[in-house]
């Protein structure tokens, strides 16, 4: 992964976890005067001239009102969810082996948002087929929740869990 694509916390002035961003977007937010590096990555960018670190964790210098969150429901976003595990057999995959299922099937009128979509592998896509779980004779492993601000902060732990720098500004 390139060092431009490294996931950086984004705290508010409050040093209130808020966000993670790409390191790309970080730097420009420091290099326009609206966040501030409080860790550096090792890795930099390179110009003719200079090189600049790349920040690990920046903060913004005005606090920033967060209202509540809510997320587009997308692929992405459900997989992100469900922490790329199938709810039927617990497995973890590569989003690449991952399908969305919808646990009240399209067929029978089951609509496609946060309640009713879930992350589930091919095999098990494949056996419930257009049954509902109960019907197929399988278990959720956690019931389908929209992404909320809890969702958040606990994504951004596990990707703290990756980067010691993170660690302080997560709460652990």
């Amino acid at each position: 992964m390139s060092g431009l694509h490294k996931p950086v916390l984004v705290l508010n002035s409050s040093y209130e976890p808020i966000n993670i961003c790409a390191a790309r977007r970080a730097l420009v937010l420091v290099l326009k005067g609206v966040a501030a590096a409080e860790e550096i990555s090792h890795y930099a960018v390179h110009s003719a001239r200079a090189a600049v670190r790349l920040p690990s964790v920046i903060r913004l210098l005005e606090y920033r009102r967060i209202p509540h969150q809510t997320r587009a429901l997308s692929r992405k976003n459900i997989l992100m969810r469900d922490r790329y595990t199938c709810q039927y057999c617990h497995k973890t995959l590569p989003s690449a082996e991952l399908t969305l299922d919808h646990v009240i099937p399209r067929s029978r009128a089951g609509d496609s948002n946060w309640e009713n979509l879930v992350t589930c592998c091919n095999p098990c896509n494949n056996r419930k087929g257009s049954r509902t779980p109960e019907e197929a004779g399988m278990r959720l492993v956690r019931q389908p929740r929209p992404f909320s601000l809890h969702t958040s902060r606990h994504l951004m732990r596990l990707l703290g869990n990756g980067d010691e720098q993170w660690r302080k500004y997560l709460f652990f």
